[in-house]
């Protein structure tokens, strides 16, 4: 379902699976979503109630429409168990025995606003999933974060884990597949072919400039032999986010797409945790490099979640300039979210002529 594998071999590439929602399995786990009653929440959890991997779907929020969304999904014909869970005082049943903690919890981009300017609401609550994700969640459970802005997500997620004794860097992933699914949906329409056909690896983050295409290792190859063209389907891929935004004029952001991208992701992480091998994703991790703590490549996945890392690749000369540019805004997103955790927050008094 909806995932790449890689084939059996010396040479790692990647390549996409079946792409049904039902997976013949004898293993099954639970899977928890925290924002579970959100506008990527809801349609995640309809995505994972028809995967036969799934045999505990906990839809947990703070909404009060979280038990509703709980019963609603329950009806639909599948044998996928499914519990609500209202409020801070239910994560510990909600992220008990969960294998797999799905965070798309958070407030949506608006028009105008990047993923950076989400920062400051997005982040509080991140780190407040994080820490009872540290008290609850079994060890073995892996955390995937689709909250934005990934970029600083990941890191705030990965020090409240070190402070909580709790961090396995294996286990901590962004989840950055809505760029691979983008950047194969167009490549397959420059090529005239089903996109299901296409791998394009995404290196570098999940927001503007850190998002760096490597279109040189596109397969098939993509049908663009002029530069400036492969620029123009680059920047379209890092901006197609903002073009949904705008395309809904206010009403909402790339819900639908996202649900999809984690849905793949998911079925991906339970398919490597049944034994599955040679199951590749690409993920924003901590990372092998010395240029950054943090980032985007092609992963292997295994029981433990991460496996290897499996690194950038050749990259062409525009690729590696591009990711040359990247890698400072991606520091400056990384050492946003490790501030907001090490360093305390500063509360100012109010101003007494003002009250």
């Amino acid at each position: 379902m909806l995932s790449r594998r890689v084939k059996s071999g010396a040479a790692v590439t990647l390549q996409y699976g079946s792409k049904t929602f039902s997976t013949t399995s004898h293993n099954h786990f639970k899977v928890t979503v925290a924002g579970g009653s959100g506008g990527i929440g809801q349609p995640l959890c309809l995505l994972l109630k028809q995967n036969s991997l799934v045999s505990h779907l906990a839809v947990y929020d703070i909404s009060k429409i979280t038990p509703g969304v709980a019963v609603d999904l329950s009806h639909i014909d599948t044998a996928t168990r499914v519990t609500g869970h209202k409020g801070v005082d239910q994560a510990c049943e909600a992220m008990k025995d969960a294998d797999v903690v799905l965070i798309p919890a958070g407030m949506p981009r608006k028009p105008g606003m990047t993923r950076d300017d989400l920062f400051s609401s997005n982040a509080s609550i991140l780190r407040d999933i994080t820490a009872d994700f540290a008290k609850y969640a079994p060890e073995k459970s892996i955390m995937a974060i689709i909250t934005n802005p990934v970029n600083s997500m990941v890191p705030i997620a990965s020090e409240v884990l070190k402070k909580a004794g709790k961090y396995d860097p294996r286990r901590v992933l962004g989840v950055t597949t809505l760029d691979i699914v983008r950047a194969a949906t167009f490549v397959g329409q420059i090529n005239c072919i089903d996109p299901a056909e296409v791998t394009v690896p995404v290196l570098g983050g999940h927001s503007g400039v850190t998002i760096v295409p490597a279109l040189s290792q596109c397969q098939p190859p993509v049908k663009l032999c002029n530069e400036e063209d492969i620029k123009r389907l680059i920047k379209k891929i890092q901006e197609a986010g903002t073009a949904v935004l705008n395309a809904k004029a206010g009403g909402g952001t790339a819900t639908l797409s996202m649900a999809y991208a984690a849905a793949r992701f998911t079925c991906s992480i339970l398919r490597a945790l049944a034994g599955e091998a040679n199951i590749v994703e690409c993920a924003f991790v901590k990372a092998n490099r010395c240029d950054t703590p943090y980032f985007a490549c092609p992963i292997l996945l295994g029981r433990n979640g991460l496996e290897k890392n499996l690194g950038t690749g050749n990259l062409n000369e525009l690729e590696s300039s591009l990711l040359k540019k990247a890698i400072p805004e991606l520091l400056k997103n990384i050492k946003t979210g490790e501030d907001f955790v090490m360093k305390p927050q500063t509360v100012c008094p109010p101003d007494p002529c003002k009250s």
